[in-house]
């Protein structure tokens, strides 16, 4: 392989601890085109083309926001970089087209999409933005689909007075591989993503003065594997001092066990062997590939991207069926979150309340076989249990469960939030889908993918809307959704002067409230409440559930709310079968 590039995992975690340090002492190098606000303040010249670290840009002016598509953080990880940590992009003269929307990163929907060259960001921002607040978003899609479209920044820095970066990044099997053959030093790591988003971060740190950001006050946040990955990320040594807040939307702690993944990524990529001739069974390819051998790497780098990109589909909410997120004691450690050493920020963690319903409603075992015999009648009473007891069991799982795992070695306020909004005991119901997994995207944008599902924008909604700008504005200056952006007793130039209505109060064990958000036809409806419970109390309910019969009930636990990120408690109380091989 041609190594004159490359970086080492060991440099790259070096190198980032170093830029982590170096960069609160320094200005970046590229600030280019200042000139002086009505304060004397120099400021990025209001236009559309910028310089970056790695060349000049050209983005698309909006009016009230301008933005840039698809600007590279890293060289395209194809080749010798397909498991490697991230590059630095070649540096360009020429000044470089971002005014379009970049293609999605590799990934498969009905056959392979994208490009490998992916490791690109976008950048939102007002044309006066000076030293804003930062915020940086991961995208969801249990880190095998998704992209920077997810949440559109258009409005956000409008009504939110920030800077908005959103990021695409390795997915599948490019982002997190952890056979051994690719793992043969002390300090490598599979978890490739996680080093994307840390290239990520020392570019935002790099550059984003030159977008009217300010690079000493940025939140990480991120939606489902998105929020996941962030709060990974309070837990990785890589990520330590590289952000002053973070938001996990939806979230909640997953770790994998590494050995057991590399085992379930060798069986998932065994097939491909036996249809190369390497071996006559499966059986024999996933014990080659469980190796370390130079053999076992180069047949890996061989590989055409769209045979591997069509392994380990759609995960629904299962590490078993795509493993990431390794605890390999390098990104991640060891003990995962049960560790003691966090990176402590202060920290919202956002769940609704019906988190379920999309993954269970559309589960093929309501249509199995197992069912066919059923009534309609009882085929929905099935599908309603599930849906309610895994709702429940998510939305804890979300937020408080995290809280409580975290609390005694956290040393920043931790804030809870639960969208009533949707569900039964709304005040304005969504049919089937409730307070979904995802009903907070729309109080962000009004451009969004559940537009089909839902008129989000009626006035209750909308009122509600207006009230979590209100705190996540204030979140993202101070890391107090209750601030109201005075500094020393002095408001700031940006804070605004509109205060949300009702107190947020941190989560502590001992005053275990969220704010859960609602809304009637009109207005937003806000309340500090204990939603808590315990998985116990949870599975009593189950128990005592009478609605369908129990034959069918069992079905339910053990085919569909079985080896979901939740479901630990569940399947050992229920004696469910692993589905790791």
């Amino acid at each position: 392989m041609n190594t004159a590039r490359k970086i080492t995992r060991r440099n790259f975690l070096k190198a980032a601890a170093a830029a982590t340090m170096a960069a609160g002492f320094s200005l970046s190098a590229s600030a280019a085109g200042p000139e002086e606000n009505c304060l004397g303040l120099l400021r990025p010249d209001i236009t559309a083309l910028r310089n970056t670290s790695f060349g000049p840009i050209l983005g698309k002016d909006n009016g009230d926001h301008l933005v840039w598509y698809g600007i590279p953080y890293g060289a395209a990880p194809v080749g010798d970089l397909r498991w490697c940590p991230p590059q630095d992009p070649a540096p360009w003269s020429e000044t470089k087209d971002c005014t379009a929307a970049s293609e999605v990163a590799y990934q498969y929907s009905n056959g392979p999409i994208g490009t490998e060259d992916c490791l690109k960001l976008d950048v939102y921002a007002t044309p006066d933005a000076y030293k804003r607040p930062v915020l940086v978003f991961i995208h969801g899609g249990n880190n095998q689909t998704g992209n920077t479209k997810e949440v559109l920044g258009s409005e956000l820095v409008v009504k939110d007075d920030c800077v908005f970066v959103t990021l695409d990044y390795r997915l599948g099997l490019f982002g997190f591989n952890c056979l051994p053959a690719l793992q043969t030093g002390a300090d490598d790591t599979g978890n490739y993503t996680l080093l994307d988003i840390s290239k990520a971060l020392d570019w935002v740190k790099e550059n984003i003065a030159q977008f009217g950001g300010d690079p000493n006050n940025i939140t990480i946040s991120g939606f489902s594997a998105g929020g996941r990955d962030v709060m990974a990320m309070l837990v990785s040594p890589l990520f330590t001092g590289r952000f002053q807040k973070a938001i996990a939307f939806s979230g909640g702690m997953t770790i994998a066990d590494e050995a057991a993944s590399a085992s379930q990524i060798a069986w998932a990529i065994a097939p491909l062997a036996v249809e190369d001739g390497l071996f006559a069974d499966e059986a024999s390819a996933k014990a080659w590939l469980m190796t370390s051998g130079a053999d076992v790497k180069d047949w890996l780098y061989s590989l055409d991207s769209a045979r591997l990109c069509a392994l380990m589909g759609n995960a629904g909410i299962r590490m078993s069926a795509f493993p990431h997120l390794y605890g390999d004691g390098v990104t991640l450690p060891k003990e995962g979150f049960a560790t003691t050493q966090y990176n402590s920020v202060p920290l919202i963690m956002l769940t609704g309340s019906t988190e379920f319903s999309m993954f269970n409603n559309f589960d093929p075992y309501y249509s199995s076989d197992a069912m066919a015999g059923l009534s309609a009648e009882i085929v929905q009473a099935a599908n309603n249990f599930g849906c309610k007891y895994g709702s429940d069991m998510y939305r804890i799982f979300n937020a408080q469960c995290s809280a409580e795992t975290m609390y005694q070695n956290y040393d920043a306020n931790i804030y809870l939030c639960q969208v009533e909004y949707g569900s039964d005991a709304s005040l304005s119901t969504i049919p089937v889908l409730g307070s979904f997994h995802g009903i907070f995207v729309p109080m962000l944008s009004s451009v969004h993918n559940y537009a089909g599902m839902y008129d989000f924008s009626q006035a209750g909604y909308q009122a509600m809307a207006e009230q979590f700008n209100l705190y996540l504005k204030n979140f993202l200056v101070s890391g107090n959704p209750n601030s109201d952006g005075s500094l020393f007793g002095i408001k700031t130039l940006f804070s605004g002067a509109k205060s949300p209505d009702l107190v947020w109060q941190n989560w502590t064990p001992e005053n275990k409230l969220s704010l859960v958000m609602d809304a009637d036809a009109l207005n937003d409806v806000l309340a500090m409440k204990d939603v808590s419970t315990t998985y116990d109390a949870i599975m009593d309910r189950m128990d005592a559930d009478a609605t369908i019969p129990a034959e069918v009930k069992t079905g339910v636990i053990r085919n569909v709310m079985n080896g979901r990120w939740f479901s630990a408690a569940l399947d050992a109380r229920y004696g469910n079968p692993t589905l790791w091989k």
